[in-house]
């Protein structure tokens, strides 16, 4: 147990120091942007007052040191700052996006969860017989195609020549659970991708895992297949799963920008868009904190999971 604690809080002290310099990464990033955002901001009407007057709302005058630390301390006690071009507090602009995107994220990993160790098992199962060759034939050759091009192909097919599912969520909003037509698409897109490369993790653990002594040894003890083979084998492959599947809630909560372009979601990936068209520096700024420290928990959670299960794995990792 003081292992495991001991553990947690170096995994927490390294999760707080990564926060800290997501922060100061993102206000680094946007200083370093190129132009004047006061400049760009002014549009049609670039004379020196109204210049100006933008440079003084966005704090430009002052010197950069206190931006950063009045822009800090405002995140601390949950301010994001105010949207540039509607006024609006950037939490509006988040909490906006952050529906969409996490019903899509939430399908998703619902579905992959028991599709990509599913595929993984079975493959595992039937080591170098024909479903184990059709199984890494078919994966690996779906994860080679683009989301982007796998969206259009879906498009085209179930949407435009069969007209089964809407092309698009355009007339629909941000209330998408209310029409779940419109989701299949986007999901099947997302899931391309993250099932493969689960399913293909899930099955080299198992494999080795299945080859190893202590398996062997088991089975001499005469202890059932299936005990086997999810008691011991499976628990193996969780550790590396764990930690993809960490990655994959990362890149689905951080706006999958391709395919909400692609299908029109009103989530973040659509909203950070929109932010940078319009170079809405604090709408950027707010974004990108909440996507560092989405990243930063997600893979502390994924690192606990794999020292539960795999302990020499969560400790060297």
């Amino acid at each position: 147990m003081s292992g495991l604690r001991s553990f947690v809080v170096r995994r927490l002290l390294l999760g707080g120091a990564q926060t800290v310099a997501v922060v100061l990464l993102v206000f680094a990033l946007t200083e370093a942007l190129p132009g004047d955002a006061a400049v760009a901001l002014a549009g049609d009407q670039p004379d020196p007052a109204r210049i100006a007057a933008i440079r003084e709302a966005m704090h430009l005058d002052r010197p950069a040191h206190e931006r950063l630390l009045g822009w800090a301390a405002g995140l601390a006690h949950g301010d994001f700052g105010t949207s540039l071009t509607s006024g609006r507090p950037v939490t509006t602009y988040i909490e906006d996006g952050f529906g969409p995107t996490l019903l899509l994220a939430t399908t998703t990993v619902t579905l992959l969860i028991p599709l990509g160790v599913g595929l993984g098992v079975l493959a595992a199962r039937h080591e170098g017989r024909l479903v184990d060759r059709l199984v890494s034939s078919v994966t690996l050759g779906v994860y080679a195609v683009p989301e982007f091009a796998l969206g259009v192909l879906l498009v085209t097919v179930f949407a435009l020549r069969l007209g089964w599912l809407p092309p698009t969520a355009v007339g629909y909003g941000t209330d998408l659970l209310g029409h779940p037509a419109a989701l299949v698409l986007p999901v099947l897109v997302l899931l391309s991708r993250p099932v493969c490369s689960l399913s293909r993790l899930v099955r080299a653990g198992m494999v080795d895992a299945l080859n190893s002594p202590y398996v062997a040894q088991a089975r001499r003890y005469g202890i059932p297949g299936a005990r086997v083979r999810y008691g011991h084998a499976l628990p193996n492959a969780v550790a590396p799963a764990a930690q993809q599947l960490a990655r994959t809630v990362d890149w689905l909560l951080c706006g999958v920008i391709v395919v909400e372009a692609l299908f029109v979601i009103p989530g973040l990936g659509t909203v950070l868009m929109n932010a940078v068209a319009e170079r809405d520096v604090p709408v950027v700024q707010g974004l990108a904190v909440v996507f560092g420290v989405l990243t930063v928990v997600l893979n502390l959670g994924a690192d606990l999971v794999a020292h539960r299960f795999a302990p020499r794995a969560g400790v060297a990792a």
